[in-house]
């Protein structure tokens, strides 16, 4: 069978960034304007006054303090609260793709790799900017890449669904090198009026190379020895904004339209799932847990990820061994574990085995094994 290796990876961080202290601010003083508008009706007892968010109750929440945002001034602006991002002409790049197009250079840069050697380019994300054409072709005309390309969804695990998919085509012979690109914009999809969501997200994009291993060049390459995707449906983290909101005369800014998640149900259901889902892998592939080196999971929460390392490991993991990248970037979606990937791989040696795995909405999740060449 061919071998699949990864031999580049990139990261687009956004310029600006938001931390806690800052975003909580802009909250507050948006809940004391709601407060005092509806002081008669919460004197009367006809309303529960709106509470106020902390820095305290964000860190303890999430372990996260900050995030990265494609444009920080319309978050912080209490009368719009979201991200104020200017409609492209058609002939400009679209956001995603400019972002796509930072973060592939970076790993075509590091894989060695030319763009028009690319066979097949996939995007995966959470959220796209617009349904046709795809951000994958527009990408691919505006990297020159050769072969095929498509735009492909799977949530919070897009990136993981998308590196079987590339391994699968690969391994098929119908492409012999194929580029991933994760541009995530969940900034857009957030309530920053709810005082239990509004600190979970921030925005960044990530790029993958994968090779048959036979044509790679690349000093620091990791084999994929196997992938495992599940699926299992759920209510629990839902976005409703879709093309069908205008026809139903539904408010595409109605809160129900954005990202909704009931936290606890989402952590007692997923974590079990997810620790399941990787221990099974690593014992098909007959690898005890005592030989991973790392662990790259998604970045949501600092006490999601502890569980399920502890679950897989048998035993506390330490930093190195389970990296946290969730505090500065927050929840970038389907970015969140090649953000980890990305940042801390450099350090492994040859035979090093480290599992990659997302986990989000659907409920969706995908475990990549992979053994430093």
């Amino acid at each position: 069978m061919t071998q699949v290796v990864i031999s580049g990876s990139g990261l687009f961080t956004p310029a600006e960034a938001i931390d806690n202290d800052a975003l909580v601010a802009s909250f507050n003083a948006w809940v004391d304007a709601e407060n005092a508008r509806n002081r008669a009706a919460i004197d009367a007892g006809e309303m529960a006054p709106l509470e106020h968010s902390s820095s305290e109750f964000i860190v303890k929440a999430s372990g996260i303090h900050s995030r990265y945002v494609m444009d920080a001034q319309g978050i912080l602006d209490i009368e719009r609260m979201r991200p104020r991002l200017q409609e492209r002409d058609n002939e400009q790049p679209g956001v995603q793709c400019e972002m796509g197009l930072a973060a592939a250079g970076q790993a075509l840069s590091n894989a060695g790799v030319k763009a028009e050697d690319i066979d097949l380019l996939i995007v995966a994300c959470s959220n796209l900017e617009r349904p046709y054409p795809a951000i994958a072709v527009e990408l691919q005309a505006r990297l020159g890449a050769g072969g095929y390309a498509f735009d492909m969804n799977v949530a919070c695990s897009s990136a993981t669904f998308a590196i079987e998919t590339a391994a699968n085509a690969i391994r098929a012979g119908t492409a012999r090198r194929a580029l991933i690109v994760n541009p995530e914009i969940c900034s857009a999809h957030l309530n920053f009026r709810d005082r239990d969501s509004h600190f979970i997200f921030g925005d960044a994009c990530t790029a993958l190379v994968l090779e048959d291993a036979q044509i790679a060049i690349s000093d620091v390459c990791f084999e994929v020895v196997g992938t495992r995707l599940v699926t299992q449906f759920s209510n629990a983290i839902r976005n409703n904004a879709g093309f069908l909101n205008r026809v139903t005369d539904a408010d595409p800014l109605a809160t129900d339209k954005l990202f909704v998640q009931e936290g606890r149900r989402v952590f007692k259901e997923v974590c079990p799932l997810v620790a399941r889902l990787i221990t099974e892998h690593l014992e098909s592939l007959e690898i005890p847990p005592s030989e991973v080196t790392r662990l790259w999971l998604h970045q949501a929460n600092h006490h999601m990820n502890d569980l399920i390392a502890r679950r897989v490991l048998g035993h506390e993991p330490g930093e190195k061994q389970a990296p946290i990248i969730l505090d500065r970037y927050a929840n970038t979606s389907s970015a969140g574990s090649i953000i980890a990937f990305d940042l801390h791989h450099r350090d492994l040696v040859s035979g090093d085995i480290g599992v990659v795995c997302s986990f989000g909405a659907g409920y969706s999740a995908g475990c990549v094994i992979l053994r430093r060449c």
